[in-house]
């Protein structure tokens, strides 16, 4: 019989997810919230309310060009969980099944993607979709595509290793035994098994989307004006930093909230999915 997890790592994996989960659902709810309301018109611009400092019709001020702060940040929320949406759904649609394929396939064929996926490993996620936006132009779905993509590696070789894992069990070549083909091992035994794996690596992923993304707003790569963006809200801001700091604090923390929320997140679920944290009776 294997011992059970101690009770402090049962806790702390629970705290992950618990404060994970809040921080996350803050964002979510601001992004779904922004969709039917926001407290003024985050693209309006007035000049007569610029710079205004945080009150009660504006409760976290107005930028140089009199928007709302708030409304901003509500309408970045929702930018910014779109991008790592799409970013991680195209790594992990293309990424997992590239990697299972690999975890399958004979030795030579698994050696030769995998040497493939380590060549765009080589590019880092923020330099594609630099090379993105100098080609194609700078949007936020040149953005998207670009995260994807850098993002495929991850998922690649993560999904071979739990792959190979699930392979070589009693089970899997029970099945193979019995003459089930190669996809039907895949779709039942291998898929639900690594299933776990993918959904905390999705986790991890969003954070560094989120990163990414708000990274090329502020380098003027990401999302195009007048939709509001995180990353383009403290690149806005820098010239008034030493003025009127709190237009650099309010995205700041708002971006260092939702990587830190997912990256409990992912924690706390690789903790609950991880079978020798969990009591065996």
């Amino acid at each position: 019989m294997e011992p059970l997890a101690p009770t402090g790592d049962r806790r702390r994996a629970n705290a992950s997810l618990v404060v994970g989960g809040a921080l996350v659902g803050l964002v979510v709810v601001a992004a779904l919230v922004s969709f039917v309301w926001t407290p003024y018109d985050p693209t309006r611009v007035d000049p007569a309310a610029r710079l205004l400092t945080p009150g009660a019709d504006h409760w976290l001020g107005t930028d140089k060009f009199g928007r709302d702060v708030v409304s901003q940040l509500m309408v970045g929320a929702r930018t910014t969980l779109f991008v790592g949406i799409v970013a991680v759904g195209v790594a992990a649609v293309v990424g997992t099944p590239l990697g299972v394929l690999a975890g399958m396939a004979p030795r030579w064929l698994g050696e030769l993607l995998m040497r493939l996926n380590d060549l765009l490993l080589a590019f880092p996620a923020l330099l594609l979709a630099i090379m993105f936006g100098a080609v194609f132009g700078a949007s936020t779905l040149t953005a998207m595509v670009a995260i994807g993509i850098a993002t495929v590696p991850s998922f690649a070789r993560l999904a071979r290793s739990g792959t190979l894992q699930v392979m070589s069990t009693e089970y899997v070549l029970a099945a193979r035994s019995a003459g089930r083909t190669p996809p039907a091992v895949a779709g039942r035994h291998v898929l639900p098994n690594i299933a776990g794996l993918v959904i905390v690596q999705a986790s991890v992923s969003f954070a560094i989307a989120v990163l990414a993304e708000a990274a090329l707003s502020f380098l003027g790569f990401g999302t195009r004006p007048p939709t509001p963006s995180w990353g383009r809200m403290l690149q806005e801001s820098q010239e008034l930093l030493f003025t009127a700091p709190r237009l650099a604090l309010w995205p700041g923390l708002a971006i260092a909230l939702a990587v830190l929320g997912f990256n409990l997140l992912g924690d706390g679920l690789r903790d609950h999915l991880d079978p020798r944290l969990q009591d065996r009776r």
